[in-house]
């Protein structure tokens, strides 16, 4: 920039040149800058307001996910004495009536057996090989100068993952070993040593023909349970394959104790729900409408008024009530228990509705939270657990059943599935990524529908508004195109400020020359005029 003591004062013209040209400088820029400024500003706003509308969406299908997947909407077993056992529902399936009586007459246990007592944990065991026989197989332990004490018999056992776990219980008597198997009487093992073996290790063989070795402390045992009379075994006090979708864990044995099992439905549970899903729901309209609200009666509009993100997330919104949430059943939609839709797009709830629609049909309002996914055929069976896959019907082709080493094999929707023992899981590139069926027989096709369920549809919704080409993802974009034209537009007109500010000290100053040499002359005009015509005064 041109600068002097003589611009600075205007010493030449006796104008205020400083402030002429900082005056004329702010002129040219401060309507620019205004406009750059009233852009930042409105593109703040809507980075703002985008960033509530979708963070709201979020949490509504956060919400209403957590709702759902905590159970309180599922029509749960009932216990007459939760003392001797638990019942509940197997996520993704749906109790529509249960009446049934158990009696627990033994439960599971695990084989365990303790040895004698030696000093402590680090006492020489003994050396050579200890054969474990268990459900898995033989396993040679072998024990020699590096792991010769308790503490690394237990480790050797250990690393055999052989289904027994060695540990080493030490108290005023000293450090013993303790072997313990898997429940069930399947899991029952024996130990060996070669005959003869007098290193100390055989203390530790156990079997019906060994003495002087391992005690048993407790038998591997089934559980024994009778579902309405009939005698039932399990290899573990917790199982979900005796009464269809109801998980049931055994707490302790009564024989002769008769637990009649039935159902504990939710009503309560779902009309506050409704009630919930209704209220948040408007709080979301009222949020969205605001920020796309036009101008009016001078009222400045909405920072996101014309934003196709928000538009398409209302429209989505807007077809919750009429959605299909249950492909099963008699009641389908939100619209059919009495939520209806208002002339500005809130949503009313008919409390009288409702009532009437859950005690006509409980089952079905209840389907309206809880989805389920079920296989056109009984030889196709779903093993994955409800919410893994997304909601849709998948067409399974040319299933064949695990046979012979083989694993089993088949296509879903014209992809390979992948194949596990008698499992097929869907590959990363279909659609139904997530769901896993076991195949049970030769079939030439079969389907199995995922229904989504009001939070399953919210979800879709959320998902889709914000996928990767959605409309939030635009507009996220198109906000930071127009914040980067912004910034740029500010750094040229900085430049182009600059550059005017410096044309006009330059200007001015030579100005400023010209009418300090223009008055020199001036001033020696006068004197020699002076001079010529006598004026001495």
């Amino acid at each position: 920039m041109v600068s002097s003591i003589g611009y600075s004062l205007g010493i030449g013209s006796g104008i205020d040149i400083k402030a002429l040209v900082d005056g004329l400088a702010q002129a040219q820029r401060a309507p620019k800058q205004a406009l750059i400024q009233r852009r930042q500003e409105a593109n703040a706003a809507k980075v703002s307001a985008l960033a509530e509308a979708t963070g709201a969406i979020d949490s509504f299908a956060a919400a209403l996910s957590s709702l759902v997947s905590g159970g309180t909407l599922f029509t749960q077993p009932s216990v007459s004495d939760p003392s001797i056992l638990s019942a509940t529902t197997v996520a993704g399936s749906r109790l529509t009536n249960l009446s049934a009586q158990i009696e627990v007459v033994q439960l599971a246990k695990a084989q365990t057996l303790e040895s004698v007592s030696l000093a402590d944990a680090s006492t020489a065991v003994g050396q050579g090989d200890l054969t474990l026989n268990t459900s898995r197989g033989s396993f040679v332990v072998t024990v020699d100068a590096t792991n010769d004490s308790l503490t690394g018999l237990a480790a050797a056992i250990n690393a055999k993952s052989a289904g027994v776990t060695a540990s080493v219980v030490t108290d005023s008597n000293g450090a013993r070993l303790v072997l313990k198997s898997g429940t069930g009487e399947a899991q029952a093992f024996t130990l060996d040593v070669p005959a003869g073996t007098a290193s100390g290790l055989e203390r530790f063989a156990f079997g019906p023909t060994v003495t002087g070795g391992m005690i048993k402390a407790q038998d591997a045992q089934d559980a024994i349970v009778r579902l309405d009379g009939v005698e039932v075994r399990r290899a573990s006090n917790g199982f979900k394959d005796l009464i269809d979708g109801v998980q049931i864990d055994l707490k302790r044995a009564s024989p002769g104790s008769i637990i009649s099992l039935g159902v504990t439905r939710p009503s309560a549970s779902i009309e506050q729900a409704v009630g919930d899903f209704v209220a948040a729901y408007n709080e979301l309209h009222g949020l969205l409408a605001k920020s796309v609200a036009p101008e009016a009666d001078g009222q400045a509009g909405g920072p996101l008024r014309g934003d196709l993100s928000i538009r398409e997330m209302r429209r989505q919104l807007a077809q919750l009530p009429t959605m299909v949430l249950n492909s099963q059943g008699t009641i389908k939609t939100l619209a059919e228990i009495g939520v209806a839709t208002n002339r500005d797009g809130t949503l009313s709830l008919s409390q009288g509705r409702l009532k009437q629609m859950l005690e006509s049909d409980p089952a079905a309002v209840e389907a309206l939270f809880n989805p389920v996914q079920y296989s056109s055929d009984p030889l196709l069976k779903i093993t994955s657990a409800m919410g893994k896959a997304k909601p849709g019907t998948y067409t399974y082709t040319d299933l064949v059943p695990a046979s012979g080493g083989v694993d089993a094999s088949g296509m879903i929707d014209g992809i390979a599935a992948t194949g596990s023992g008698p499992y097929l899981i869907a590959p990363f590139n279909s659609k139904a990524l997530g769901l896993t069926v076991e195949v049970m027989g030769a079939l030439a096709s079969a389907t199995v529908t995922v229904d989504p369920g009001l939070g399953g549809a919210l979800q879709a919704i959320r998902d889709a508004v914000r996928a990767r080409s959605g409309p939030v993802v635009t507009s996220q974009e198109r906000l930071s195109a127009e914040a980067k034209q912004i910034a740029k537009d500010q750094r040229e007109l900085e430049v182009r400020s600059k550059a005017y500010y410096d044309q006009l000290v330059k200007n001015f100053t030579a100005m400023e020359r010209q009418v300090s040499a223009f008055k020199a002359t001036q001033s020696y005009l006068d004197q020699q005029i002076k001079i010529w015509t006598g004026d001495n005064g």
